[in-house]
């Protein structure tokens, strides 16, 4: 396939002495913000229960392994484990949070799964700063472009988590530029990576909490095709347009190979990145920001609301106002994907932050009496302009017949509307608490001059 090809050459050829600065740039501030909310769930429960079932099983034994250096480091944790573990363990950190970076044009959370790919791979590899950043970039370009190949509204309304299914391919790129593939190992592993997309939306039925794990294996499959190759097997060039098995119409009713190869070079896809400034699914955002504005600017007594209106795009829909979970959650998973949940937070506390995704919480009287409020539909103009806009209009009526409407085209932390350096510090420290602030202080200014330094810096951590 001559798109997949020209791909894999962009990656085979590129190199960080002929980037744009911009670029360069902006690869450390997504490898800023995906360290720092995944350092902040290494403590999570779940993460701490997974990591010690999986030790347990685990062929390596960190008491009789001799080689260290072959080892990759838990960020956050105390522990360095086998390579394939560690990249396992980062990538489904950085979803945890429900706070990871969002290419709005292909729908997909390329931090958590190519950058702890490539870290774990440069560690064990000794790359340097630069190696890494490379390896980044093309994992960042090659899983947008792949996302957006699939065609995002199609992809996603068959059900399919492009996160997981274009992930594979972003983690392979990412190591397979770190391990210097010429472009037909490239392809090998862009075949072996595509066999494994797997990964569906269908945890958003019953709130189960396995969406995490789709990053994770994502991750770990894009790099262990780049080990198959190594190892002599090849995947198929194919696997995009085969006849008989090619995913992308397998999974797509409206994919488009041309956008695998667009612009190579010219265009970077990295630069169009949302930073999620809020701990829910991002197709909630544009409705927290339309009750934080009419909260603040029209001094709301939610006392007085009588229904709360929310029209948005299609998918936006789906995921957080169609289903009986998502117009009533129970549970954190089910919130984390529930626009009416999260309006309610902001219109009553003036802000959406982790502790609103406590159990506890979720159950306040007042956020389950308003919840009850406030409905989604869709709107058909919001729709079409997705998913280059993620926007929304929201409409308050209060019992007198009073009025208010907001129209957010496009959510806080997106391109169109970036979070400033101050807010991305901020939003570091609140996924951190816990941390000492002089060593997460330190680690964010090694990130910040990793295009020089020999090597990457260590993210253990005596907890």
């Amino acid at each position: 396939m001559n798109e997949l090809l020209a791909l894999a050459k962009f990656i085979a050829a590129f190199s960080l002495d002929k980037c744009p600065p911009e670029v360069v740039s902006a690869a450390k501030d997504c490898v800023l913000d995906t360290v720092g909310i995944s350092i902040g769930a290494v403590t999570q429960t779940m993460q701490r229960n997974i990591r010690q079932i999986y030790l347990k099983y685990d062929n390596y034994n960190p008491i009789k392994e001799q080689n260290d250096a072959l080892l990759a480091t838990v960020w956050g944790s105390h522990e360095k484990v086998n390579l394939r573990t560690a990249v396992f363990f980062n990538a489904m950190q950085g979803h945890t949070l429900e706070m990871d970076d969002v290419h709005t044009r292909s729908k997909t959370h390329i931090g958590t799964v190519v950058i702890p790919a490539a870290w774990g791979l440069s560690e064990v590899l000794s790359a340097t700063g630069k190696d890494f950043l490379e390896a980044v970039i093309c994992g960042y370009e090659t899983m947008s472009r792949i996302g957006m190949g699939f065609g995002v509204s199609s992809h996603r309304n068959k059900g399919w988590h492009v996160t997981s299914t274009a992930g594979t391919f972003g983690a392979a790129a990412a190591c397979a530029k770190l391990l210097h593939f010429a472009p037909e190992q490239i392809m090998g592993a862009f075949g072996m990576a595509g066999t494994q997309s797997c990964g569906t939306w269908a945890f958003l039925a019953d709130g189960a909490t396995n969406k995490v794990l789709h990053p994770a294996r994502a991750a770990v499959s894009g790099l262990e095709a780049c080990l198959l190759v190594q190892g002599g097997m090849k995947g198929s060039s194919y696997i995009l347009d085969a006849k008989d098995g090619g995913i992308f119409p397998m999974m797509s009713d409206e994919y488009d190979y041309s956008l695998v190869s667009q612009n190579l070079g010219k265009i970077f896809e990295l630069l169009q990145v949302d930073k999620k400034p809020y701990p829910c699914c991002r197709s909630t955002h544009c409705a927290i920001d339309a009750a934080l504005f009419l909260k603040e600017n029209e001094k709301i007594d939610i006392q007085n609301i009588r229904k709360v209106t929310v029209k948005t795009y299609l998918v936006g829909l789906k995921q957080c106002g169609l289903s009986e979970t998502s117009k009533i959650p129970e549970l954190p998973t089910q919130a984390k994907f529930s626009t009416p949940y999260v309006v309610a937070c902001a219109l009553t506390d003036g802000k959406v932050a982790l502790q609103h995704f406590d159990q506890a919480e979720i159950q306040r009287k007042d956020l389950q009496n308003l919840l009850r409020k406030i409905s989604v539909v869709e709107d058909p103009a919001f729709t079409a302009q997705y998913p280059n806009h993620w926007g929304c209009k929201m409409e308050i009526e209060l019992q007198d017949g009073t009025c208010y409407t907001k129209t957010i085209p496009d959510a806080s932390g997106s391109v169109k509307s970036p979070l400033t350096q101050a807010q991305l510090q901020k939003k570091l420290e609140s996924c951190c608490t816990g941390f000492n602030k002089s060593w997460l202080e330190g680690i964010r200014q090694q990130i910040l001059r990793l295009d020089t330094a020999e090597l990457l810096p260590l993210l253990k951590y005596d907890l």
